[in-house]
């Protein structure tokens, strides 16, 4: 009762903000100007789009399985891992900080029994390859396209690259440096004390059983390097897929001159940009900050039904989509838990 609270006040409050967000957007635009835009917008091109972002989520996937597959659960289809990527969307998405995507992830694959260290394992690896591909992908795509960060949105950009790089530098050490990780650790235990944090044993103990996975993800890295190759590459194809969305609604609209590459570009830009914001679905800064970066891009009149295709395909389409995956396996665990307590109950009789 007390998850489902959290789910529905995540959800209240995920609807609130992109309330707020479009109201403050387009308050001043004129919504029937939009609309027919949309109306009239290529809908082949913006199909293209929702099917990069299907395989995007795929892609997550395959990746997932990979790994859970050579940890010995060979019996895990590809449809299975598709659900989780689906899961994982969902709950990141209503969530802040994306915080509620993994511990969904771990609970379903569970329900699978894949054991929490071999899901843990996967969506560590997935984490490494995609913070890898989108820090780097942003850097070298600032080289070409820095014109277009103006104002506070080099600030945050500044500020997303920081945060993502040090959650991969922190990533890294606790998964090859004991050493290093230790060190860290009492440096916690220290300020811990001198706050006066609540808990603060039982938070150390969960950080440290966390390093120990980090740990045994080490070495499964050392033994499967042909692997984590194979996933950072494929990783850089679903990123490029994903940021190509921008290109194919800006095709849907009726423009040509500019290519995919650029657009990809600077979609890498935005992401960074918004991705160290600890918003549900980066819900406000996203829209604003693809309306600053692409203005240049599409027209006056033209860049608010932009932002507006490009969002609802790549976002609120897709939460949508996992929402029902989400109600679909909710109501398919309370009838396996249904049968169970069923089966139960006959073998004590």
């Amino acid at each position: 009762m007390k998850k489902n609270k959290k789910i529905i006040f995540n959800l209240i409050f995920f609807i609130l903000l992109i309330t707020l967000t479009f109201y403050i957007l387009l308050k001043d635009q004129n919504i029937l100007d939009i609309f027919n835009l949309m109306l009239n917008s290529n809908k082949t091109f913006i199909l293209i789009a929702v099917f990069c972002m299907f395989i995007y989520l795929l892609l997550e996937g395959v990746n997932m399985l990979r790994t859970i597959r050579i940890s010995g659960n060979k019996g895990i289809k590809l449809a299975s891992s598709l659900k989780y990527s689906f899961i994982g969307f969902f709950f990141s998405a209503i969530t802040p900080a994306a915080s509620g995507g993994q511990p969904m992830q771990i609970y379903y694959m569970h329900r699978d029994k894949i054991s929490a260290a071999d899901s843990t394992l996967a969506l560590l690896m997935n984490l490494c390859c995609f913070q890898i591909v989108t820090i780097s992908m942003a850097l070298i795509s600032l080289i070409f396209n820095a014109q277009y960060l103006q104002g506070g949105m080099i600030a945050l950009f500044i500020v997303g690259i920081v945060l993502n790089s040090s959650a991969l530098a922190l990533l890294i050490i606790g998964i090859f440096s004991r050493r290093l990780s230790k060190w860290l650790v009492n440096l916690a235990i220290k300020i811990l004390k001198k706050f006066k944090i609540r808990n603060a044993e039982s938070k150390i103990e969960k950080l440290n059983s966390e390093l120990d996975k980090y740990h045994s993800t080490s070495k499964y890295i050392k033994q499967h390097r042909k692997l984590m190759v194979k996933m950072v590459l494929t990783t850089l194809v679903q990123i490029m897929v994903y940021y190509s969305i921008p290109y194919w609604i800006y095709k849907a609209l009726g423009f040509s001159g500019e290519n995919i590459i650029k657009m990809i570009g600077l979609q890498a830009i935005l992401y960074a940009t918004v991705s160290g914001i600890p918003l549900p679905g980066a819900v406000g800064v996203s829209e604003s900050g693809f309306m600053n970066i692409f203005k240049s891009i599409f027209t006056e009149e033209t860049i608010s039904g932009a932002m507006l295709i490009n969002r609802g395909v790549s976002f609120y389409l897709f939460v949508i989509i996992s929402g029902i995956v989400v109600i679909i396996n909710l109501f398919k665990t309370k009838k396996e838990d249904k049968i169970k307590v069923i089966d139960e109950s006959k073998e004590e009789v």
